[in-house]
């Protein structure tokens, strides 16, 4: 089957903590992605790549359409691969016994709920590559509210980039339709890049590029950028102050008698603090 079953997503994605979709995805709460709004690469790489050991869930050099906006949802992940015709006979035979209608791209585009962010690894092709124009961009847009980043390109540009709300990650950009490629999965295992992507991972997009964070360390992303966050506060205030040099606030891990002074800080500001010693 091209579209993995809910009991095939939910085995190949079993440190899951969260409810899942009906799709079988890990269903990372609408509260955490809001969180994640806020998160930066570098903050979601320290712990992600840091912290756990998860060397390939970033990817950059991409055409970023809106290097202003945030790409934040759960992947649905898709694999195309170049066209070989007994492939193309037994997926086009899955579509018809399916009752779906439109090109292969459409098929999973219409599967979209709010949330999702598409995930298309098409092999780095741009020329006859060309996932989405405008009208699927608006499809998209209209049933997830997210953005799509594709291994691949886009045609339709300037239709595309006026697209509100909606964010696009390409390697390029071509007049040409898309051609000569067969879809061969539907949330499994992908390859973006040098990243690997899970369906039901969380896609952060921002400016200088995509990180791919596995479900089951979202929340632990989030509490440690509010935390990063809130310490950089505290330590330019004190810096200002003259209480303490650059030199002394700028390290990974405080001296003891500073992060003491920064829980009671907290605590005077009616903030929660996460000490680390």
């Amino acid at each position: 089957m091209i579209f993995n079953s809910p009991e095939r997503v939910a085995a190949l994605t079993p440190l899951n903590l969260f409810a899942r979709s009906a799709d079988g995805r890990p269903r990372v709460p609408d509260a955490i992605l809001e969180r994640m709004r806020h998160v930066t690469n570098d903050e979601a790489w320290g712990v992600v790549e840091r912290g756990h050991g998860y060397h390939f869930q970033f990817e950059g050099d991409w055409v970023n359409l809106h290097p202003d906006r945030v790409l934040v949802g759960r992947a649905v992940t898709v694999r195309m691969v170049p066209l070989r015709h007994d492939l193309q006979g037994v997926v086009e035979a899955e579509g018809r016994r399916d009752g779906r209608s439109g090109g292969q791209n459409t098929w999973v585009i219409d599967t979209l709920q709010p949330g999702d962010v598409l995930v298309v690894d098409l092999f780095g092709k741009i020329e006859d590559g060309t996932f989405i124009g405008d009208n699927l961009g608006t499809a998209i847009a209209a049933r997830a509210g997210t953005g799509l980043v594709v291994d691949g390109g886009i045609r339709d540009l300037e239709r595309v980039h006026q697209l509100p709300d909606f964010n696009v990650f390409c390697r390029g950009v071509h007049p040409s339709a898309i051609l000569d490629v067969t879809l061969a999965e539907v949330n499994g295992p992908i390859r973006i890049g040098a990243a690997t992507v899970m369906p039901g991972d969380v896609v952060l997009g921002a400016r200088e590029g995509v990180s791919f964070i596995p479900p089951h360390l979202a929340e632990e992303v989030v509490t440690r950028s509010e935390d990063v966050r809130q310490r950089d506060v505290f330590g330019k205030r004190r810096i200002a102050e003259g209480v303490y040099t650059s030199g002394q606030i700028d390290v990974p891990d405080w001296a003891a008698e500073i992060e003491a002074d920064y829980v009671g800080w907290c605590a005077q500001q009616g903030l929660e603090a996460n000490p680390r010693r």
